[in-house]
């Protein structure tokens, strides 16, 4: 009877609830990890960029859920085009769940006018998802005469837990000029089975719309070498039974910049996940010439409040700069990462 309680607790980790209850991890700061965000935002720089971002969610909650992202883009002027590499890994529980994908990403820039951008993109990517099985304790390992440290002699473990390989797709378009930006992406359009068990664990695709507006507070007459701005921006998503919205802005006088967001969807009173308020977002940051710098922290506002110890975030970016012989006078119309906007 333990044996079956054991595996069933197993299954339920192992799975994620099966296909109602599988999630993506989120970033807070989603607008500095664009390509994680939207594969149409590859190229929507002109320098090489390189982007790292690092999740600790629910730290109070023993072994809880940290994320490592990694992307690089760059910006391939004579073909129109943008190319980048994105590498997730996410690990969750006392057991190492963790689950790693390598993504190769692909946008191509239509200019509609002098000032308006359209973007299509295309991310192909490759998923390897595994559990230590060695922290894992079955039935058979709570014997008192044993020590509790022998491999578990169970036959339906031994012979159907294992990893899960998969391909993976995604898609998206982004639209844009110097100061707007909007868009919508789809993630796991195919639906990989992602089960480590020898069952069907399909990862629901996820969507997403997205948009922000700069808003420069000065326009006068004078030039001036720093102009402060405010930058409204808002993101919804939704996957399988979950849905998610994110809404704020951000407040930029170089080279400091700091946010406030609020995460969740009010009109949603009875939702049972408690996602309807979620939490409260506090974001601060730094942009230099090539380097930024941001921190977050979520304020949870659920009932897991008391116990979960909210949510750190910390993302760099780095830019390169190109040759000058590429930096034409059309570079204004392909702007960064709207996360730090100059």
């Amino acid at each position: 009877m333990r044996n079956v309680i054991i595996i069933s607790i197993v299954f339920i980790i192992v799975c994620g609830m099966g296909d109602l209850k599988a999630q993506d991890p989120h970033f807070s700061q989603y607008y500095a990890a664009p390509l994680y965000l939207n594969p149409s935002f590859a190229g929507t720089g002109n320098n090489h960029r390189l982007i790292a971002n690092y999740r600790n969610q629910w730290p109070s909650i023993a072994s809880g859920y940290v994320t490592y992202a990694f992307s690089y883009d760059y910006h391939l002027a004579d073909l129109k085009s943008g190319v980048g590499l994105l590498a997730t890994v996410d690990k969750a529980g006392s057991a190492d769940l963790k689950s790693t994908s390598l993504q190769f990403i692909y946008s191509y820039k239509i200019q509609l006018s002098n000032k308006w951008v359209v973007t299509p993109g295309l991310s192909f990517g490759y998923g390897i998802r595994d559990i230590d099985f060695n922290k894992l304790v079955f039935g058979d390992q709570l014997d008192f005469s044993d020590d509790g440290n022998a491999p578990t002699t169970d036959s339906q473990v031994l012979n159907n837990l294992g990893s899960a390989n998969y391909f993976d797709f995604g898609s998206g378009i982004l639209i844009y000029n110097k100061t707007f930006w909007a868009g919508f992406s789809a993630s796991h359009i195919n639906q990989p089975n992602r089960s480590l068990l020898e069952e069907e664990s399909k990862i629901p695709m996820k969507t997403s719309i997205h948009a922000g507006v700069k808003i420069p507070l000065y326009n006068g007459v004078f030039k001036r070498d720093r102009i402060s701005s405010i930058s409204p921006s808002f993101v919804y998503q939704n996957q399988g039974n979950f849905d998610q919205l994110d809404i704020g802005l951000h407040f930029m006088y170089s080279p400091i910049m700091i946010g406030a967001w609020y995460r969740g969807i009010p009109i949603q009173q009875n939702a049972k996940d408690n996602t309807s308020q979620d939490a409260i977002v506090l974001i601060l940051g730094m942009q230099f010439d090539n380097l930024e710098i941001g921190y977050s922290y979520d304020f949870t506002v659920s009932e897991l409040s008391s116990v979960s110890g909210g949510a750190h975030e910390v993302s760099i970016k780095y830019s390169v700069d190109i040759a000058i012989r590429n930096k034409t006078k059309h570079k204004d119309k392909f702007i960064p990462c709207p996360t730090f906007l100059k």
